[in-house]
């Protein structure tokens, strides 16, 4: 519990777990008044040298007077924070806010002076330049806009903390002491930085737990078939390179099946990296505790228990993580199936899989232990009999996913050299903003697939995860738009992996097929059809097509440049014998080399031995490691060929994927051409446009002033129509009618013809239900029109008629705007009516928008050619409709208080557009963890 100092309540939410350069984690939180001791010992720990650098003379220890102001803070105009491991203090920094002369101050000061002090033996790790985000967003909160240090110039260290972290500064020379001020707003730079730093933190971090030099097996029994002893066999015959332990507090032995046992990690004398806990959870927490003092650097924990039986095992879960970060230790799981590196120099099998896989450059991520093995399973099954050694490179099986998740492992994949393509079967995810981020960054680099179950129900029990707005399907067009290769099953995430571990990408959708059945042919064409692709007219050599045939044709057909890609089509021949199988195979390896830029399908029906063939023709499959278990012995390395980001590694060996149907591999083809387009889309994104009409200060302006009346607050009209104007959107005006009379003066006040409609919930933008009167010439027609609207619908109390004035006919489009919890600001477009509504005719994009992503979501819809002159009608203004979306992805993104926005209908005429009614609503800004200091998830 911690104790409130001075003036102000104990702020919690400052208090975060961060990861550390080196993979570690550490927590950091306000300084308090119960902290004097730990601040104590803390200094001791300090060198005399640091010490010097932060106070300018020699300090040897804390006076009474100093231990009571670093420890009484008000929260506002002196704060304190220490980044802690284990309870005690590694690191501290402190803000004391100043006015001019650099005295103490309290607000409208808007400058502090800010110092720090790392322990020596953290120093590097990072520790620093956590701090100083965190102080920083600190700062920020309580109306600190700019830092100013005094630092020794010998002090290069924290002199290079200020100066790396990408604010904006300014340096001067002053008695000897450099002196830097810098702004707090964050720049693009310092966010870059941060990001960066994060990179690299959350990459170490998951390589400590794939890559770990010793493993120790918690729960490791004397029966073979146990959790914990499955385990253990499964490290030793996969031939784990590291040092490898059995710890079971049963155990009398001192080996268990060839390897080092012990009763606790406390009994083993060399360092322990990896730790498998496989201990029912009432023992849990005491083996965390052995670890974090053993200095064990992270977990997978497998023991099951925890938030997937329900209330008390998810804050027991939620406990395991907190003790765990307490040590600096993160955890995969609880209830995970385990974590797999195939890497010749590691060999980690730390998980349930009875079989190690085959080493590939496919990375897997799945959340489910089921999934998993399914994964596993068919990675194998199809990387032994179709495309040989496409394997795996590193397998994590997260189950609860109560610490590392998915986010970290595409950290890690990022700039892996081992992994070509990331396959991930996701059943929640748990920062869409964040993954939607680190996606987009890993998919110019390398292709991620991902398929997501749970997609119609809740999470699964053991995730938390944020609440989310958005439909699955509007999340799964904004994953796309990252560069998220979406399939919909298991099947079809393996059948992509393997085309783009093995095959370049296409350089567009022209497909030629070729093949010994006219019949297996032409439903590859029409498979090509529905995928958006352009099948050139298929090639059929015949059933009495010899292996050279095949080359010739797959050669000829290679060589054309009207063709992107080939789809070879295979049936059995009678009596074929493996001889032709290898044959035919070898044929089209050695054709299909000629054209190394050009990906290559097999389509095969009952085929085994062809694929089996084609497999062999390339493998350089590495043979069984003949390392002692656990005896530290590597075996030989097997070369592995270097990563590029335009396909799978030119070293590789040119292996062709083979698939049982013409619907798989053409499924398969036409993702890799989505993903290809979206990769030369995303050199070029496109920009943001400047509006010089854009009054963005008196829109901050009316904001504020509407705001004061209260929060969650819809505008009226009048006040959607001033904010959206302010941004160049211009509203048709529309004037209240509660009575004929009423109604037949606001005609004649907006002139003839006019619109009469009502405005009531159940019956807006419903012109199919015969809520609106369209062109009515004169008084007579405005009455007649009312007095039909009321005796079908109610009284006008109900409807709430307006009138409009007549916007030139075109298309009805609908335009909104959101901010989603968990997602962030998303725009929306479609075409008005129930049609598209029943359909989900919509599409999305993040914000802010650019010039690029408006004309694609224009183009985007289903219902996109009635806007281009469908069927002879005259095409619309698609540039105004353009330009209409930037303006509301430019309010939005400026101003996070405007939370919804909805332009219904928007008419799009050949000439211009109308929007002809608009609703705007308002909320105090959302906090933006995303922009915030790096930060482990909250438990």
């Amino acid at each position: 519990m911690q104790t409130s100092s001075d003036r102000h309540e104990y702020p919690s939410h400052w208090e975060a777990d961060v990861v550390l350069r080196d993979g570690g984690t550490a927590r950091i939180r306000p300084i308090t008044v119960d902290d004097a001791e730990r601040l104590v010992s803390f200094y001791e720990q300090v060198s005399d040298e640091s010490k010097y650098y932060r106070f300018f003379a020699p300090y040897p220890r804390l006076s009474a007077k100093d231990v009571h102001r670093f420890t009484h803070h008000d929260f506002v105009d002196r704060v304190g924070l220490a980044a802690t491991v284990g309870g005690e203090f590694i690191a501290t920094v402190r803000y004391d806010r100043i006015n001019a002369d650099g005295r103490p101050a309290s607000l409208p000061a808007d400058e502090a002076e800010v110092a720090f002090l790392v322990q020596d033996a953290h120093q590097g790790r990072g520790v620093a330049s956590a701090l100083l985000e965190h102080i920083a967003a600190v700062a920020r909160e309580r109306d600190i806009r700019r830092f100013a240090a005094e630092v020794l110039p010998a002090n290069s260290k924290m002199i290079k903390v200020f100066t790396d972290a990408g604010y904006q500064q300014k340096r001067h020379f002053e008695d000897g002491v450099v002196r830097l001020e810098f702004d707090l707003e964050p720049t693009d730079r310092s966010l870059a930085v941060q990001r960066a730093r994060e990179q690299r933190a959350e990459a170490r971090s998951v390589q400590r737990l794939l890559a770990p030099g010793s493993v120790a097996v918690i729960g490791a029994g004397r029966t073979p078939g146990g959790v914990g002893r499955s385990v253990l066999d499964n490290l030793r015959e996969a031939g784990f390179t590291g040092r490898l332990y059995a710890v079971n507090k049963a155990l009398q032995e001192k080996e268990l099946g060839g390897v080092p046992a012990h009763r606790s990690v406390r009994d083993i004398a060399e360092p322990v990296d990896l730790a498998v806990v496989a201990v029912p959870a009432p023992y849990v927490p005491e083996v965390v505790a052995e670890c974090g003092e053993h200095g064990v650097q992270g977990l997978v924990v497998v023991s099951a228990g925890y938030a997937e039986s329900g209330p008390a095992g998810r804050e027991r879960q939620r406990a395991l993580v907190r003790q765990a970060r307490t040590y600096g230790m993160r955890i995969i799981g609880p209830n995970a199936f385990g974590v797999i590196n195939t890497s010749p120099e590691v060999r980690l099998n730390a998980s349930l899989a009875p079989e190690m896989p085959r080493p590939g450059r496919i990375g897997l991520f799945a959340q489910s232990g089921a999934i998993g093995i399914a994964l596993l399973s068919r990675l194998h099954r199809r990387g032994g009999g179709v495309t040989g050694v496409t394997g795996v490179s590193t397998f994590v099986s997260s189950g609860n996913r109560a610490d590392v998740s998915g986010n970290d492992v595409l950290q890690y994949w990022y700039d892996d050299p081992d992994t070509d393509v990331a396959l991930m079967y996701l059943e929640s995810i748990g920062n869409p903003r964040k993954f939607t981020r680190l996606a987009r960054r890993t998919a110019a680099a390398k292709p991620l697939v991902v398929v997501q179950g749970a997609r119609h129900a809740a999470a699964p029990q053991g995730h938390a995860v944020r609440a989310t707005r958005l439909p699955h399907a509007t999340v799964s067009a904004l994953l796309r738009q990252a560069g998220v290769i979406r399939v919909d099953t298991i099947t079809e995430l393996v059948d992509a992996g393997l085309l783009l571990a093995r095959q370049p990408l296409p350089a567009g959708p022209r497909v030629a097929i070729l093949g010994n059945s006219e019949s297996l042919g032409l439903l590859t064409f029409d498979a090509c059809l529905a995928e958006g692709l352009r099948p050139l007219p298929p090639l059929d050599l015949t059933t009495a097509a010899s292996a050279e045939d095949f080359h010739r044709a797959l050669t000829k057909a290679l060589a054309d440049d009207r063709c992107d890609a080939v789809v070879v089509t295979a049936i059995p021949a009678v009596g074929e014998t493996s001889a032709q199988d290898a044959a035919l195979a070898e044929a089209l390896r050695s054709a299909s080399a000629s054209a190394p830029a050009k990906p290559v399908l097999v389509v095969h029906v009952e085929l085994g031995g062809l694929a089996e063939a084609l497999s062999a023709a390339a493998s350089t499959a590495p043979q069984a490691a003949s390392t002692a278990p656990g005896t530290g012995q590597a075996p030989r390395p097997v070369e592995r060929p270097a990563t590029t980001v335009s396909g799978p590694s030119e070293a590789s060996p040119r292996l062709i994927p083979a698939y049982p149907a013409a619907e798989r591999a053409v499924r398969a083809l036409g993702e890799a051409v989505k993903y290809a387009q979206w990769r030369r889309e995303v050199a070029d994104p496109g920009k943001v446009p400047e509006y010089e009409d854009i009054d963005e200060k008196g829109a901050a302006e009316q904001i504020d002033e509407l705001l004061s009346r209260g929060s969650g607050l819809t505008l009226a009209p009048e006040d959607a129509c001033v904010l959206l104007g302010r941004y160049g959107i211009d509203v048709h005006r529309a004037l209240p009618a509660p009575t004929p009379d009423e109604a037949a003066a606001a005609a004649r006040t907006l002139g003839y013809p006019v619109a009469l409609k009502t405005t009531a919930p159940h019956l807006r933008h419903r012109a199919d239900l015969g809520g609106v009167r369209l062109d009515l010439t004169d008084e007579t027609q405005l009455r007649r029109a009312y007095t039909e609207l009321t005796d079908l619908f109610g009284t006008p109390e109900v409807l709430r008629p307006v009138v409009q004035g007549m916007a030139p006919r075109g298309v009805d489009t609908v335009v909104r705007a959101v901010i989603d919890p968990a997602a962030g600001a998303v725009l929306s477009f479609g075409l008005a009516g129930a049609a598209s509504e029943l359909l989900g005719d919509t599409a999305h994009r993040l914000v802010p928008v650019t010039d690029r992503d408006a004309s694609s979501l224009v183009r985007s819809i289903r219902t996109a050619p009635l806007l281009f002159g469908w069927r002879g009608s005259a095409p619309v203004d698609t540039l105004a409709l353009e330009e209409l979306m930037l303006r509301v992805s430019r309010l939005v993104d400026d101003h996070p208080e405007v939370v919804a926005v909805s332009l219904e209908p928007v008419v799009v005429a050949p000439r211009g557009l109308s929007v002809l009614g608009a609703t705007v609503r308002l909320a105090r800004a959302p906090v933006r963890d995303d922009l915030g200091p790096r930060t482990l998830p909250v438990v």
